[in-house]
């Protein structure tokens, strides 16, 4: 009987404001697009086959089952806009409560389903009790086909609404995430004062940045130093250390994949540079990219567009790149270790940032400063640093530069029991200073130098990395070929 009514009702609506003329829904006078899917669970297979044949003309998909335990299975897999489902699922049952039990489970999987109950006039009260349980709307048996559209569309119309909601709310977290604070840069020695000048005269553009220096010179400070002072300040600043990323992880961290794209991906994942734009992109240690790498990151430089892994349309981006690297890259371009075409790319312009021991005074103002910083962290009242101190600080080369001399401030404050830190609080050696080597082989110099950072950091990779002015990775591969 079901399914006679509703070859009745597909004819009869056809005539009024709401119908389906050559595959094009009419909505309240509206054309509504072929879109949405649907899963109907109800015991009763004719009531199945009815909506079944009265909804699959007017939306994508639809799928039916009289198994409400299949629900959960068709959630993950179907992945559905709308439920309509039963409040009873047994013979004699009129309670509602398996409809309440299989709302709370969907709700629990899903906080975003549009459920639609499905019952008889004598549920009704059930039914306003579903909607504040977390329904969404209610169907009546027997039901009218005009009506029964409507809840339909408009069902359709609270899921994307939600989606989109859910979607800006990610946007919004990753924003405030990711938005950088203003860096806090130490510096009156004229190699900074003129870098400070530079960085001040980039502050109304979007040209790309190569940010040169040794390790530990700061150049993520310098980096947000840029998106802070740049139009795009209050969007995203996402960083990215590209030496911490295998090279079979590097299209899925950069570009994002689909779900089922592999194994592992159980759900999408944006990239980075999809969390990225409209803001600022900072591709740290970029000369540890391998040639595959360079040609792929070109390519989404050039197009300005990137593709997700499993997908096949391509999303346009937008960011700002911010570049750095600690190696000499123009000698890398020299010898083909590193694309001309991508150099030309990233740096617009170039900064080269001074290694702390070219920049005089400095060294003094940063101890000073973070002096003051692990005196509050770690609740001691240093209040000076003697003369000789400064002279020992002063005079010491500083391999692993500002990082290398925070490290050393930190050290000295936990351990220093006075009001002063003298020369002896700070155990500065280093690593081929006044010492007269036996050979001259260059694998021996390396492994002595890497044994001598490992001594003096107990054994810390990224301190001792640090010392010798290379990525912790790079220091791994060193450290597995001994």
């Amino acid at each position: 009987m079901q399914a006679e009514q509703a070859l009745s009702l597909t004819f009869s609506y056809q005539r009024l404001k709401t119908g389906s003329f050559l595959g094009v829904t009419i909505y309240e006078g509206r054309i509504m697009l072929k879109e949405g899917k649907i899963l109907i669970v109800d015991d009763n297979e004719d009531i199945l086959f009815a909506l079944n044949l009265l909804l699959k003309t007017h939306v994508d998909k639809v799928r039916v089952t009289t198994q409400p335990e299949r629900i959960l299975h068709f959630i993950e897999s179907f992945r559905p806009d709308v439920i309509l489902l039963d409040m009873n699922f047994h013979q004699d049952a009129s309670s509602g409560q398996e409809g309440f039990y299989w709302l709370d489970q969907i709700r629990t999987i899903d906080p975003n389903a549009v459920v639609i109950f499905i019952t008889a006039y004598g549920d009704t009260e059930k039914a306003v009790q579903a909607i504040k349980a977390g329904a969404t709307d209610f169907i009546l048996k027997p039901w009218e086909g005009e009506k029964l559209l409507a809840t339909v569309f408009s069902a359709l119309q609270l899921r994307k609404s939600k989606d989109e909601i859910s979607e800006l709310k990610k946007q919004v977290t990753v924003l405030e995430s990711n938005r950088p604070l203003m860096p806090e840069i130490i510096g009156e020695s004229d190699a900074m004062l003129s870098l400070f000048d530079t960085v001040n005269k980039l502050k109304n553009t979007d040209a790309n940045i190569l940010i040169l220096g040794e390790n530990g010179t700061g150049k993520d400070l310098i980096a947000h130093l840029l998106c802070h002072s740049s139009p795009r300040a209050d969007n995203a600043f996402v960083h990215i250390d590209l030496g911490s990323i295998p090279e079979t992880l590097f299209e899925s961290e950069l570009f994002g994949y689909e779900k089922g794209a592999f194994t592992d991906a159980k759900k999408e994942k944006q990239g980075r540079f999809e969390i990225a734009s409209g803001g600022t992109l900072f591709l740290d240690e970029i000369g540890n990219l391998s040639p595959t790498m360079q040609s792929k990151l070109l390519m989404v430089i050039e197009k300005r567009e990137i593709i997700r892994l499993g997908a096949t349309k391509p999303l346009p981006i937008d960011v700002r790149l911010i570049c750095a690297t600690n190696a000499d890259i123009h000698s890398m371009t020299d010898q083909g270790d590193f694309r001309q075409d991508l150099l030309y790319r990233i740096n617009t312009i170039e900064l080269h940032i001074p290694p702390l021991r070219e920049r005089g005074n400095d060294i003094l103002l940063l101890a000073d400063f973070f002096k003051e910083k692990y005196c509050r962290k770690y609740k001691k009242e240093i209040k000076n640093i003697a003369a000789s101190a400064q002279k020992k600080l002063r005079e010491y080369s500083w391999p692993g530069n500002v990082r290398e001399l925070q490290h050393a401030m930190e050290r000295a404050v936990i351990l220093s029991s006075g009001y002063t830190l003298y020369a002896d609080d700070f155990l500065l050696t280093p690593i081929t200073q006044g010492k007269r080597t036996e050979s001259l082989n260059l694998e021996e110099l390396e492994n002595n130098a890497i044994d001598q950072a490992l001594k003096q950091t107990d054994g810390n990779i990224t301190r001792a990395a640090d010392l010798l002015g290379i990525s912790r990775f790079a220091l791994y591969r060193k450290i597995d070929k001994q």
